[in-house]
């Protein structure tokens, strides 16, 4: 799948990585419900570190669409809060 991290750019990310994944999202997504600024954080810093981990970049200049959008490292709760669905930021 393509991921884009916001203000970074993009990464091939292999369909076997999901479920890790998934696993980092929901610990974001119980983080944002329960407004846990300090979780929110070490969750999010978490998910974007694994995703550079195991991503390979696509060149700067490609215009491919993205399957799934991740904020930026800096990114507050509220933003997080607001791009997140029932399912969190990865689907599945």
């Amino acid at each position: 799948m393509i991921v884009r991290i916001l203000g970074e750019g993009q990464l091939s990310v292999d369909d076997a990585e999901t479920a890790a994944l998934n696993e980092l999202d929901a610990k974001l997504a119980s983080a944002v419900d329960a407004g846990d600024e300090a979780a929110f954080r070490r969750a999010l810093n978490e998910l974007l570190a694994q995703v550079r981990a195991v991503g390979k970049p696509y060149p700067a200049d490609s215009l491919e669409p993205s399957e799934l959008i991740l904020p930026h490292e800096d990114a507050s709760l509220a933003e997080v809060r607001q791009m997140m669905t029932d399912e969190g930021l990865i689907p599945g």
